[in-house]
């Protein structure tokens, strides 16, 4: 072999050596651009158990995503601390595309609850939609509790303090909120007792462990019309369309208790842009089919509207609403 054929060879393997260097050296996220986001399954990470909330609408997003892209949105449920692990794991995520986070209302209260967050879910995430909204809703194990409505669960509540309790999905979340702002308005004492998440609330509430929850729609809706628990009241000006029968707060005397729960989609801080926008086109597009439509409308949800820039503006808007709402309602962990 010449001198000149061996050293051109020497060269080319060089320069191929190079090459895979760079490749190695590129971010994720910029292989997601080249390769057209998502080209492998998506995870998406549930902060608490499921049977909750929002594993209620994570779960047929992820069907519905499934077929619009071909692609399996992977659920991962991360429960405990009222939401914050899984959210502490998703800010920590590879900002690749490949890992979302289906975060809550309960995200945007937690910052006013807890005063260690190993992270910041304005600065290390990116909002890309919000998914779903819906009202919470007074429910009761009407084997435990001896009322018919609403107005005899008042007077009981009154003439029996410390001896009703109520759970919720942990501490810091809107169904721990709606609780202690509800004994607020009401000058009622009702004794709060939280879990890892509104399923196995939902559960031991079924179960009759507990008397009664204060829960989002979403994760009851189904359990009421099957007769496990009974709705007594939603929260708000309206009725709810899914539960035509159940009077509003405003109808029964609280025409202030207006607490609501709302779902949302973020991804890690430095998601390319273009694959945010790939991401929140897909997700659109999910949450116009029949099926979601369908299942949103069943757990009493409606589908928002909300640009990105809105959906972002949102979210801060919530942060500083609710530390409002903490600190007037002397809320703190227990």
């Amino acid at each position: 072999m010449s001198n000149t054929l061996r050293r051109r060879q020497i060269l080319l393997g060089a320069s191929g050596m190079a090459g895979m260097a760079g490749l190695s050296a590129w971010p994720l996220a910029a292989l997601a651009q080249q390769s057209g986001w998502p080209v492998k399954p998506v995870t998406t990470i549930v902060p608490f158990p499921a049977g909750g909330g929002t594993d209620a609408f994570a779960r047929p997003l992820s069907a519905q995503f499934a077929k619009v892209t071909g692609k399996t949105m992977v659920i991962d449920n991360r429960g405990g601390a009222g939401g914050t692990l899984g959210a502490s794991i998703a800010a920590k995520a590879q900002p690749d595309g490949y890992t979302l986070f289906m975060g809550a209302v309960h995200h945007a209260i937690a910052p006013s609850i807890y005063p260690k967050l190993d992270y910041d879910i304005e600065k290390d995430f990116i909002p890309l939609a919000l998914l779903a909204n819906v009202p919470q809703v007074v429910v009761i194990n009407p084997k435990r509790v001896p009322v018919n409505n609403f107005k005899e669960f008042l007077a009981y509540a009154k003439a029996n303090p410390g001896k009703l309790n109520y759970a919720s999905a942990g501490q810091g979340t809107s169904h721990h909120l709606a609780g202690e702002l509800f004994k607020q308005q009401t000058g009622t004492f009702i004794t709060h007792i939280p879990y890892r998440g509104a399923g196995p609330a939902l559960q031991d509430l079924i179960s009759g462990n507990v008397d009664c929850m204060f829960d989002g729609l979403g994760s009851s809706a189904q359990h009421i019309k099957a007769g496990r628990i009974k709705a007594l009241m939603v929260s708000g000006k309206t009725r709810n369309a899914a539960f035509p029968d159940v009077p509003s707060a405003a109808e029964v005397g609280l025409p202030d208790y207006t607490v609501t729960t709302w779902y949302g989609l973020w991804t890690p801080k430095g998601t390319a842009a273009d694959v945010q926008a790939r991401i929140i086109e897909d997700v659109k597009k999910s949450l116009a089919g029949d099926e979601i439509k369908s299942v949103w409308a069943s757990n009493g949800a409606e589908i928002p509207t909300l640009t990105q820039a809105q959906y972002s503006a949102f979210v801060s808007a919530e942060v500083k609403r609710w530390a409002a709402v903490v600190k007037a309602a002397g809320v703190t962990l227990e």
